[in-house]
């Protein structure tokens, strides 16, 4: 089946004896049993809930993954993630990663004596360099947040596999519409469902799918005790919020592909940062693993004081943090996204105060061009 039929469709037919064309949402805390040792299969919405599997379904099925567990936010997921290791640990991890997972890393999993070597994962000699006999895992993102980068997926999961280590990709950028770790050798992808999966903004939600049942029953009962599952509402709106992710995100890559045109046109706009441009220094592998490059861009402006006009004179467009939502959205990651990552490291991936990072929404290309035209004046 094709994944824009599974977005609309989900896991399977889901007519019930109502005929109701929508998942209901089952907000029971707890279920009643049949007698003593028998079960409908639901005994208490931590474990699981109909509305909740029913969305973990559809995520796997799109994803090509044996099993996924949603959860109440991305950053949740990466925290059940990390549970699977323990002291003395290490993972590899792209040295460009959204600032928040950085922050968690650095300042919650070392507590828990996890450690993390942060690498180019663009550049896989890198990845092969870094491990160690500790190496338990590579965490990538690709493309990267903020800076675009992109790691090759099938070059990274062969050394993973060389090395007997997970890889584990964040594919909140390009979502299974766009891009299917697993099928390229991944054991486990995470999302921000929060971003593209929603698509609204107006849903907190994270998700792992694994492509190994033995993984996905660790991660389970780490899912199942820590309790940061998803809600049953929150949930249907994922399921909703999917139903068009094809469509969206066909829009959110149009629009983003003429948007970087134009602003690699433009006086004050000194660097363009977006995977879909035939200078981008991986657009190969992009092309190779990716059936579209996505609506995320980051520019580097002329001078910070053009970088704070754009923020503070944009009207259609919204200065506001996130990202993958119907609106387009500018953000300045400097003190947003990525203010807790230490200044020097900021400095090298090339977020400075003259950068920002455009998520393009699905309104009429034109009229946002016209936004960033008059911000920029």
């Amino acid at each position: 089946m094709e994944t824009s039929t599974i977005c609309v469709h989900g896991a399977e037919n889901n007519t019930t004896i109502t005929g109701a064309v929508t998942v209901p949402i089952y907000t029971a805390a707890t279920y009643a049993h049949p007698g003593l040792g028998k079960s409908t299969g639901y005994d208490y919405s931590r474990t699981q809930n109909p509305t909740r599997e029913y969305l973990e379904k559809t995520m796997a099925n799109l994803e090509e993954g044996c099993g996924a567990l949603a959860f109440s936010t991305g950053m949740a997921a990466i925290t059940a993630f990390l549970e699977l290791f323990g002291p003395g640990d290490r993972i590899i991890a792209s040295d460009d990663l959204y600032g928040g997972s950085v922050r968690f890393f650095d300042n919650i999993a070392a507590n828990h004596g996890v450690s993390f070597d942060y690498v180019n994962t663009s550049e896989l000699q890198e990845i092969e360099k870094a491990v160690t006999p500790n190496t338990k895992a590579v965490f990538i993102e690709t493309p990267t947040n903020p800076m675009m980068r992109v790691t090759d997926i099938a070059g990274a999961a062969s050394i993973a596999k060389k090395k007997k280590i997970l890889l584990t990709v964040d594919n909140t950028f390009l979502t299974p519409y766009f891009q299917k770790p697993i099928p390229l050798g991944a054991d486990i992808v995470i999302h921000s469902g929060t971003k593209y999966l929603g698509g609204h903004n107006d849903a907190l939600s994270g998700f792992i799918v694994c492509a190994d049942k033995q993984i996905e029953e660790k991660l389970g009962f780490i899912h199942k005790n820590t309790g940061a599952c998803l809600s049953p509402f929150d949930s249907y709106l994922l399921v909703r919020g999917i139903k068009t992710l094809a469509i969206r995100m066909k829009k959110h890559d149009e629009n983003a592909r003429i948007i970087a045109d134009w602003l690699c046109a433009h006086k004050k706009v000194k660097k363009v940062y977006y995977p879909g441009l035939e200078s981008h220094p991986d657009i190969e592998v992009s092309k190779k693993q990716s059936s579209g490059f996505g609506g995320m861009i980051s520019f580097e402006t002329d001078s910070e004081q053009t970088a704070v006009k754009v923020l503070e004179k944009v009207k259609l467009i919204l200065f506001a943090e996130s990202l993958g939502g119907v609106e387009t959205l500018v953000t300045y990651p400097l003190t947003q996204t990525h203010a807790d990552v230490p200044l020097e490291k900021r400095e090298q991936n090339g977020i400075n105060a003259r950068l920002l990072r455009l998520s393009a929404g699905i309104e009429d290309v034109s009229d946002i061009i016209a936004d960033l035209k008059q911000a920029l004046e």
